[in-house]
């Protein structure tokens, strides 16, 4: 298929018109069909170039027959992959159980088809050709979702300081640091679309100067935030030739934090890899039973749907202790107030007690590709510096917050941008539909500003108006252990921590602490980045 009939013929299937649609499958039906006719006999010739070719389409068809937000679509990728499995080709099944390890997949799929909304965002994200797990996860909280992708559009697709192969190759550095495989290969091959130079991918070294300064700031901003200084920002502003630019600079830092946070989420919610990606998918036969292409169309998870219904045993009674503690302290808030000498020694204690949280070390743990090649010093981590019992700064919001200051700065430098970020910030945070597990008309705002508190008091940042003692009333140690994994070495998250959790919460409710997570993480590496840059600048 030649490149240019190629996209066209993929955007015709992303497109709302019906006809379009149709009229683009009858044109991959017949592409499909000529190559299988072209290789003839497929066991002859099962790793030459044109068979591999043709199974790179049919893992597209696959993911098309899962995930196309249109049916139309999907049944037709079916009945391609069904009438060339009756000659004998060897067709493509998806490996694991949908879009994430720790959620069943009908559950996260069940969302569009009742939600009109989020079948809409769906069609438009799979207009742009980004319909991926992340975004189906996401899903669960539409209002959210579409806020997220606007966001993530305009950071590399609209106009801005970076050239569109640096935005990737930065995107890819930063989801190294977390060895996050997924968002490193997605933007591996968003890089090589755009043109990047294929020397770049094999380290750091290979990349241009002016990256290879990136890198400091890189793994600071990622693991260490508090020790990030103006004099790092000089180091890339006055580099002569290897220069940044203010404006670039920002749009860097963005990257950085934007991708720091993502690859939280991505391990929080055990996402798997795409369908149509390596990982995603395999030509091998099944070990157990025969596999028929009517299971794309049903779901081969019989044995998925059993896992997924026996859940870690439920805590009888642990929403409602935790509801009442909610009134509990609602009540004390009404009749005293602590004084601020006492608020500041909750909040040291608070500080200290979350650098004695251990992360995981469960052997559970997601095995990934070698992606360190991206980066250097990979003995660099959060985890190294909390066990060495160094002191960890306080960062007093009074004195430089995103509102007053991180987002005119990123507006002035990097137009818009500062609206978006903020825009998703409040969503995250303010996100509620008054509920916890079965229970209707709850107030969950003292619950939601624990967690996001929580997240900003482990890399020292403190709210002056804010009583850290409610942190130890609402947030369980399980919990704590989650959260302090997910924000700090997300690549040690395991199934069993994501379950061990609110244990009567829905998928969606533990989806939304991933966003909250994943949020004020992100607002508290901008928060330290975003202060060095000021201080340079004055």
């Amino acid at each position: 298929m030649d490149s240019r009939d190629s996209g066209a013929t993929w955007e015709g299937l992303a497109s709302r018109d019906a006809g379009s649609r149709d009229a683009a499958m009858e044109s991959l039906h017949q592409e499909v069909m000529k190559r299988v006719e072209s290789i003839g006999p497929v066991p002859e010739t099962p790793y030459s170039p044109a068979a591999s070719d043709l199974n790179h389409i049919l893992a597209r068809i696959l993911m098309l027959s899962k995930r196309c937000p249109y049916d139309d679509v999907k049944e037709k990728c079916i009945w391609i992959l069904r009438s060339i499995q009756d000659i004998g080709v060897r067709i493509p099944r998806p490996l694991g159980n949908g879009p994430s390890r720790f959620i069943p997949e009908k559950e996260i799929l069940q969302v569009s088809k009742v939600d009109a909304r989020t079948q809409s965002i769906f069609e438009e994200a799979f207009s742009l050709g980004r319909l991926d797990n992340i975004s189906l996860v996401m899903g669960f909280h539409p209002q959210y979702l579409e806020c997220f992708l606007r966001t993530q559009h305009y950071l590399f697709q609209m106009d801005g300081p970076l050239s569109l192969h640096y935005r990737h190759y930065i995107g890819i550095m930063a989801a190294a640091r977390h060895q996050c495989s997924y968002l490193v290969n997605l933007h591996v091959n968003d890089f090589l679309h755009v043109g990047g130079d294929h020397k770049w991918l094999n380290g750091l070294k290979g990349a241009p100067q002016k990256l290879q300064a990136l890198g400091e700031l890189n793994k600071i901003l990622a693991h260490r935030p508090w020790l990030l200084t103006k004099t790092h920002i000089e180091s890339l502003l006055k580099a002569e030739e290897h220069s940044w630019s203010l404006a670039e600079l920002i749009h860097a830092v963005v990257l950085l934090t934007h991708y720091h946070s993502l690859a939280s989420f991505t391990f929080g919610c055990g996402i798997t890899p795409d369908i149509h990606t390596d990982g995603g998918h395999t030509f091998r036969p099944p070990s157990l039973s025969g596999y028929c292409v009517c299971d794309i169309a049903n779901g081969n998870g019989a044995l998925e749907e059993m896992l997924g219904n026996h859940q870690a045993t439920e805590v009888s009674g642990e929403v409602e202790v935790l509801m009442e503690r909610m009134k509990q302290l609602q009540e004390c808030r009404d009749e005293e107030e602590a004084s601020q000498e006492e608020m500041a020694t909750r909040f040291e204690r608070e500080k200290t007690e979350s650098m004695l949280v251990t992360t995981s070390e469960d052997e559970e743990c997601v095995p990934s590709r070698d992606v360190s090649r991206h980066f250097e010093d990979t003995s660099y981590g959060y985890q190294d510096f909390s066990r060495r019992g160094e002191h960890v700064p306080t960062f007093r919001v009074q004195d430089y917050s995103w509102e007053d200051h991180g987002f005119s700065l990123v507006n002035r430098l990097y137009p818009d941008v500062g609206q978006l970020l903020d825009e998703k910030f409040q969503i995250a945070y303010n996100l509620t539909y008054n509920t916890m597990a079965t229970h209707q008309g709850v107030d969950t705002s003292m619950l939601r500003r624990a967690i996001w508190n929580y997240i900003h008091c482990m890399f020292g940042i403190r709210y002056d108006d804010y009583d850290y003692g409610e942190i130890n009333e609402l947030l369980d140690r399980s919990f704590k252990v989650y959260i302090k994994t997910m924000v700090c070495s997300p690549e040690k998250t395991t199934k069993r921590m994501y379950e061990s959790f609110w244990r009567q919460f829905q998928h969606s409710e533990k989806v939304h602490v991933n966003l909250l997570l994943m949020e004020a993480r992100m607002q508290a590496e901008l928060l330290y980045a975003l202060r060095a840059i000021t201080r340079y600048m004055t």
